[in-house]
C-alpha cells in the first residue's frame, strides 16, 4: 500500500509533493498580493477609475460591435437606404468629425490607464530588484558559510576560481553604472 502511494507521487502525471508548510506560505503570499492590489484599486481617484472603465470597454468586442452598428446605420441613412429617414450627413463630414473627436478622447483615456499601469509596473520592478538583491546577499552568505563548514570538516573542495567571485557581494549601483556605460557606448 505504501509502495503505491510512493509510485503515484513519482509518476509523471501526478503533481509533485509539496514541502510541508509550502502551501500556507504560497497562500499567504497570494492573499497579500491580492490585498495590495485591492488597496491600490481603492486608492485610485474617481478620474482614474472612469478612465479605466472607458479603456476596458473601448478595448472590448462589444465596443467594436456597437461602433459597427452605429457607423453602418449612419452610412445607410445618409445613402438613402433607410426609408423615411432623410440624409442628414450626405458628405459624412459630421461622421468623420465625431470619429476624430472620439479618437482623441479614447487615446487620452488609454494614455491615462497606461500611465497608471506603468507606475504600477515600476513599483513591481522595484520590489523585484529589492527581492533579487536580498536573495543575492543571502546566497552569497550561504556560499561563504558552506565553504567555512566544509573547511571546518576538512572537506577539500575542487579548485574553482568562480567560487571566490561568487562569494563577493554585488554592488547594484556598480552594475547599473556598467549597464549605462554599455548603453552609451552602443548608442549612435
Amino acid at each position: 500500500m505504501e509502495y503505491r502511494a510512493t509510485a503515484r507521487q513519482d509518476s509523471p502525471s501526478a503533481p509533485p509533493a509539496q514541502p510541508p508548510g509550502f502551501t500556507s506560505v504560497l497562500e499567504r503570499n497570494i492573499d497579500a498580493l491580492r490585498r495590495k492590489r485591492q488597496q491600490e484599486e481603492e486608492k485610485a481617484s474617481l478620474q482614474d477609475r472612469i478612465a479605466e472603465v472607458i479603456t476596458r470597454f473601448s478595448g472590448s468586442m462589444a465596443f467594436v460591435y456597437v461602433h459597427l452598428g452605429l457607423v453602418a446605420g449612419w452610412v445607410a441613412a445618409n445613402l438613402g437606404l433607410v426609408p423615411g429617414v432623410p440624409a442628414f450627413d450626405p458628405t459624412f463630414v459630421i461622421l468623420a468629425t465625431f470619429a476624430s473627436v472620439e479618437a482623441i478622447f479614447l487615446s487620452t483615456f488609454v494614455l491615462i490607464s497606461q500611465n497608471r499601469a506603468a507606475a504600477e509596473a515600476d513599483r513591481r520592478s522595484e520590489l523585484d530588484l529589492q527581492t533579487n538583491l536580498l536573495s543575492e546577499h543571502e546566497i552569497t552568505r550561504l556560499l561563504t558559510l558552506t565553504r567555512a563548514i566544509a573547511g571546518h570538516l576538512g572537506i577539500r573542495e575542487a579548485s574553482d576560481p568562480t567560487l571566490e567571485e561568487l562569494e563577493r557581494h554585488v554592488a547594484p549601483e556598480k552594475v547599473l553604472d556598467r549597464l549605462t556605460e554599455d548603453e552609451d557606448s552602443h548608442s549612435p
